[in-house]
Parts: structure tokens; C-alpha cells; sequence
């Protein structure tokens, strides 16, 4: 077995893995190692909350299957992955693209090279590289190294520009970040310094800075504790002056805070009635919006992809992959109502499709489509006339 044929084993015995991972650093590399900024925009909350939002409705896609590959209709429907069902294994991709701007998907094969699964890997556990005029991935599967043709794996990008293969990086929203980062840290130091001195007193005489602790620690027992439950604060002549602090936390200024949110919101293509699942009929359009925008791009890369995966050459309208989106219609009833019923009578749904979209179950003979009556082709009425 030679080196190659080593290196794309699915099963990999450790001597192995190690071996051929040691030979595939010393390989010139094709593309850069990826790395996060400090953990990404995925350690920021907003940006975080956007991801997450996006990737929940992606994860509400439903996989159908055609052609040749059936057999996989099960891995796509319910388990692409031993470790994934359907929905994480849509939420994972869907994240990693979205923060990453680019989603390697791996082909799981059996011992006879056909493909049995697939699984999302992160451009930050991956690598290209280049041997004997050919490229590889190198990736890490649930920690073990592992590597595969490039050619049969499947590549999710946005920001689509510089490179040849993955997308941009997250630079261009760093000073966003940066300054969401700076507030935090002055919001919180803020709480915690108006939180600390609440009085300044002022002492007659000299003293010692360990006499001074102590007549601090006195002071604060005998008249700012819980203990002093009078209200009243007295003090000797010791002291010339007692004065209370009035402390004010430090507030972003609206407008700053507005600038902030917004830049995030623009760079993820959401908003906040999306963010937080408000949806009331005056927002149908920006659910729309959103959906065209966001959800309906991604399932069309992603059927592209793995009916390239799957198909290659051999890919057609009767060989291909697609995610629908039944699922998605999380909008109001009324906005459901009206879908249904535009698409059903006119052909283009079964009853078992409008049902999914209620998330009611399937119903016998349900897989039909119906046009209405009245519809027929122009010209028609003068025939049936004449018959």
C-alpha cells in the first residue's frame, strides 16, 4: 500500500496517522493555516447570537435525495455522521461557515471508496497541501489526523475573493469587535469602582498608614456595615470632614452602542427582531428578507456542493441533492396561510409538504399534486366547447 493510499484510509492505525501527519507538515504547504482572533467573532455576544440564529434555521432544512445514491437517503435524512444527527450536523455547518467564512465537508467512505457519510470540519482544524502535483486537506476528525483529496472534498465560502478555495477572513469587523471589547471593560470597571468608595474622610492629625487602615476598618464597621441599622453616621473630632461619594456608572453613549450593533448586524445580514424570534406581521417583509438573503443562499450552496460530492460529473436535474426549506416557514400564521395556499393549488406543493410546514404528519396519499379546476391552458375553453 503506498504512502497516498495510506493517508486517504478512513480507518487509521495511530503508527500511521502520526507517520503520515509528520510527512504532510514537511510538504509544502498550498494555503495558510487559519486561525482565529482570539477565539474569533464567535467569542464575541452579538456576533455570537447573530451565528446562532442563522445556524438555527439552517439546521430546519430538509435534505432530499435523487438518482443513482439513494441508499444515502438515510445518512442525509437522519444521521450523516456517527456523531451528528441531520439538525447538527446542518448547525455545525452553517456555523463554521458563518464565523469562518469557509466550511470544509469531508466525505466518510467505506473500504470499497463509496461514500457513507459526510462531516463538517473548520478551516481551523485544517490545512492545504501539495504533494506530487496534487492537493490535500489535512483535518483533524474528532482528533485524529487524518487527509483527503481535495478535489473529493466539498468547500462552503463566503466572502468569496482573494483565494482560490476558502473565503476571506474576519478582519474587516475586528475594529467593530475591538470596541465592543473596549466598553465592556470600562462598563465593568466602572460598576466595580463606583461600587468601592462610597465616603472620602478627611483625618485632623498625621498617622501611620497602618494606623490609617486601621481606623478605616473601624470606621466602615461602626457606620457603613449592616449593623448600624440607625441610619445615622456619626464621627469625632478626629475627623475635619466626612463626605459621601457620589458615584456615576459609566453608561455607553446610545448612539455608539446603536453604531455598534448595527455594524454587526450589516456584516451578519440580521436584525434585531430576527435575533430575538420577534416576529409580528408587520415584520413578514424582513423575514422574507432575511430568509432570501441568508437561509435560501446557504441551502443553495450547500445542494451544489454535495451533489458535487456525490454525483461529480454525473450530476443532473435526476443525480442531485437538495435542501429544502418547508421547514423554514417559522413566520407568522397568516404568512404560512398564504403560502400554502398560493403554492398548493397551483401545483407546486402536496398536501404532505403544507402539512410539514405546520409541522403536522404526513397523511396517507398525501404526496400528490393538485392544480385548481378553473386553471387550464389559454385557448382550452373554445376546444372544450366544440367537444
Amino acid at each position: 500500500m503506498g504512502f497516498i493510499d495510506k493517508i486517504l484510509r478512513r480507518t487509521v492505525e495511530p503508527a500511521v496517522a502520526e507517520a503520515t501527519a509528520g510527512y504532510l507538515q514537511t510538504v509544502t504547504a498550498y494555503s495558510p493555516v487559519f486561525t482565529s482572533f482570539a477565539g474569533g467573532v464567535y467569542e464575541a455576544e452579538l456576533c455570537r447570537a447573530a451565528i446562532h440564529t442563522f445556524a438555527t434555521h439552517c439546521s430546519k432544512l430538509k435534505p432530499e435525495i435523487s438518482g443513482s445514491k439513494k441508499s444515502l437517503q438515510y445518512k442525509l435524512l437522519y444521521r450523516p455522521n456517527f456523531y451528528m444527527d441531520t439538525t447538527k450536523f446542518l448547525y455545525k455547518t452553517a456555523t463554521i461557515l458563518e464565523a469562518e467564512n469557509t466550511c470544509f465537508i469531508i466525505p466518510l467512505n467505506d473500504q470499497r471508496g463509496n461514500i457513507t457519510g459526510f462531516f463538517p470540519v473548520s478551516p481551523i482544524n485544517a490545512e492545504i497541501k501539495a504533494y506530487e502535483g496534487k492537493r490535500y486537506l489535512a483535518y483533524k476528525y474528532y482528533n485524529e489526523k487524518r487527509a483527503e483529496e481535495l478535489s473529493k472534498v466539498g468547500i462552503m465560502n463566503k466572502f468569496f475573493y482573494r483565494d482560490d478555495f476558502v473565503g476571506e477572513t474576519n478582519n474587516a469587523l475586528m475594529p467593530t469587535i475591538s470596541l465592543m471589547n473596549t466598553q465592556n471593560q470600562a462598563i465593568e470597571e466602572g460598576a466595580k469602582n463606583s461600587a468601592v468608595i462610597r465616603f472620602i474622610a478627611q483625618i485632623n492629625k498625621t498617622l501611620k498608614s497602618s494606623d490609617i487602615a486601621a481606623e478605616r476598618t473601624r470606621f466602615i464597621s461602626e457606620n457603613l456595615s449592616a449593623s448600624n441599622n440607625g441610619g445615622v453616621l456619626l464621627f469625632d473630632t478626629k475627623y475635619s470632614d466626612v463626605k459621601p461619594i457620589n458615584s456615576t456608572p459609566y453608561f455607553v453613549p446610545p448612539n455608539q452602542a446603536e453604531m455598534i450593533r448595527g455594524n454587526v448586524f450589516d456584516y451578519f445580514g440580521v436584525n434585531e427582531n430576527i435575533i430575538r424570534n420577534e416576529f409580528v406581521s408587520d415584520d413578514d417583509n424582513k423575514w422574507e428578507g432575511y430568509y432570501e438573503g441568508k437561509i435560501e443562499p446557504f441551502a443553495l450552496q450547500l445542494s451544489l456542493v454535495m451533489t458535487n460530492m456525490v454525483y461529480g460529473d454525473k450530476a443532473n436535474k435526476d443525480n442531485e441533492i437538495m435542501f429544502s426549506s418547508n421547514r423554514l416557514q417559522i413566520a407568522p400564521t397568516k404568512t404560512k396561510v398564504e403560502y400554502v395556499t398560493s403554492m398548493f393549488d397551483r401545483g407546486l406543493i402536496t398536501q404532505n409538504q403544507a402539512n410539514e410546514v405546520f409541522n403536522m404528519p404526513k397523511v396517507k396519499g398525501g404526496d400528490k399534486y393538485y392544480i385548481r379546476k378553473e386553471y387550464m391552458e389559454k385557448g382550452r375553453e373554445d376546444a372544450d366547447k366544440d367537444e
